[in-house]
């Protein structure tokens, strides 16, 4: 049976169409309002961000003093970045400053805020956190000098070890050949420490407690609980620590530069702040910024991976 169409089908049918055009135009002019809102901060991030690094990349083709003429000279400097040692060994520098910076932060971080979850209620919970997180607060030129100090020749490190008897092991650990590098990554690993330490301890907040007691009806002591459910818990805050530390070892500056200013030698060298003497002494422009080219992408590929499987493990 067949309804015949009225007069008055048509305005029925225009009056259903006006709330979906009104619907739309106000999602397309939400829209526009979100892109002006988020305006400025497009504009400021592709002037300081974006275009030096297009200029950046630009310059790593080129022969430049930062004055004078630049000759074209191709892949010459990324040829020298890779086969001169002085510039490779940056980046060898920098991948065992990845030892001190993450492993060390995340393996104690994960241990530390474990132990304070368990006395979780206790004041001393309270002052653990804040003592572990002072190093984010205090200047980053202010702790190099002062672990300057602490591991001079006459500094406390060397005063408490031939307090107990260690005369033989004193030396000046951020002047010696075979203990500068290390010196300066248990530096970054002491900074490092609290920022994990915090993550993580916000991470185990959110495990139901439900699974502890489980675990505990079962049998389980302390160890099984930390690798059979707070490890697998916390991947994501296990991931975001691991990639903050690794740019942190890769893209390290400022304290390579406080403390041993890359010597003794150039054992203590790292990318940044051979980009900055090659750049600002050397005057080599294109130099620094192949070199500083090659960081990013190391950069990227050390994180990306670590990103992938982060979300490949939570999913």
């Amino acid at each position: 049976m067949s309804v015949a169409r009225t007069a008055l089908d048509p305005v029925i049918d225009s009056v259903d169409d006006q709330p979906r055009a009104a619907k739309g135009t106000r999602r397309h002019g939400g829209q526009w309002i979100a892109w002006l809102f988020a305006a400025p901060a497009l504009a400021a991030y592709t002037v300081f961000v974006l275009v030096p690094m297009a200029r950046t990349v630009q310059y790593s083709f080129y022969e430049w003093d930062g004055i004078g003429a630049s000759p074209w000279v191709g892949f010459d400097n990324y040829v020298r970045v890779f086969t001169d040692p002085e510039l490779s060994g940056t980046i060898v520098n920098a991948f065992e400053l990845i030892v001190f910076f993450s492993g060390i932060p995340v393996v104690m971080g994960l241990a530390i805020a474990s132990t304070i979850r368990r006395i979780a209620t206790s004041r001393l919970a309270v002052v653990a956190r804040t003592v572990l997180f002072i190093p984010q607060v205090i200047p980053l030129v202010a702790a190099g000098i002062a672990w300057s100090w602490l591991m001079s020749s006459s500094g406390l490190v060397n005063q408490l070890l031939s307090s107990v008897g260690l005369d033989g092991v004193t030396r000046a650990w951020l002047g010696d050949f075979a203990t500068a590098l290390p010196a300066v990554g248990v530096i970054g690993a002491w900074v490092l420490l609290g920022l994990c330490t915090l993550l993580f301890l916000a991470g185990m907040s959110k495990i139901d407690p439900a699974l502890y007691e489980a675990a505990r009806i079962d049998g389980a002591g302390p160890l099984r609980e930390f690798f059979s459910i707070t490890v697998p818990s916390l991947r994501q805050e296990i991931g975001v620590c691991v990639t903050v530390t690794v740019i942190a070892a890769l893209a390290s500056f400022d304290i390579v530069y406080i403390v041993t200013q890359g010597g003794p030698g150039n054992t203590t060298m790292v990318p940044g702040l051979e980009i900055y003497y090659q750049a600002f002494v050397e005057r080599q422009v294109g130099v620094a910024s192949a070199l500083a080219v090659v960081l990013v992408v190391l950069v990227l590929v050390c994180v990306l991976p670590i990103q992938r499987l982060t979300r490949e493990e939570s999913s």
